[in-house]
């Protein structure tokens, strides 16, 4: 079972607690972007392999949902953390209904590239919310994204930068790759990892105070 990495204490129970379950630094700097202190990070190791003939949307959906319920049995362990929001995503890159994997060699960040280059693919991003209360609420987001036609010359620098390694789709919209984006239609923020409106909507809606860091800053 994966530890718990707990960055924050809060003894006064000011705010309610929320745990990211994952330990991805742009969910967390996305987070950190509205306001948002996460109390602790539940990496989770679940299997993430396609069902047979899984579509990508139900899949990012299903994904997201399984880092979330496993996140929250990692927390019964953590007593700190009793009462937190968790907090849990996947994003998914497809071509059609292909799905594209979250690249771990070099030839399979290759075959993407050239596969995305000069067309367009989608990007479905799943979150699930499971409140203090043991209630599970979801977002699936769809975003559109076109590449430009790829040149050799562009695809080994970008292979070379090693900036695709564990990403979905081979790349990483918020670094490098954002020169290769010629028209997003949809969520940025999905895109990189979290969709922020539906994340905060979702957490707004079951009551965990979104906005009250933004008056504490003022």
């Amino acid at each position: 079972m994966a530890e718990p990495i707990v960055l924050t204490s809060h003894p006064t129970d000011a705010r309610p607690k929320l745990a990211l379950a994952s330990a991805s630094p742009r969910r967390l700097e996305l987070l950190q972007q509205i306001g948002l202190d996460v109390d602790a990070l539940l990496p989770t190791d679940i299997d993430e392999t396609p069902q047979r003939n899984e579509l990508p949307r139900s899949l990012a959906q299903r994904l997201s949902s399984e880092k979330a319920a496993a996140a929250v049995k990692i927390m019964a362990y953590q007593p700190r953390l009793e009462g937190s929001y968790v907090l849990a995503a996947d994003t998914v890159v497809a071509v059609g209904r292909r799905i594209l994997p979250k690249c771990e060699d070099i030839e399979q960040a290759e075959d993407c590239l050239r596969l995305l280059s000069g067309r367009q693919h989608r990007v479905f991003t799943g979150v699930t919310l499971i409140t203090p209360r043991g209630a599970e609420r979801r977002r699936l987001v769809e975003s559109r994204l076109r590449f430009k036609r790829l040149g050799a010359n562009e695809i080994d620098a970008y292979l070379a930068s090693g900036e695709w390694r564990g990403k979905a789709g081979g790349y990483a919209i918020q670094g490098l790759a954002g020169a290769f984006a010629v028209r997003l239609i949809g969520s940025y923020s999905g895109v990189v990892g979290l969709p922020l409106y539906e994340t905060a909507a979702l957490l707004a809606g079951e009551g965990y105070p979104v906005l009250t860091p933004w008056f504490e800053g003022a």
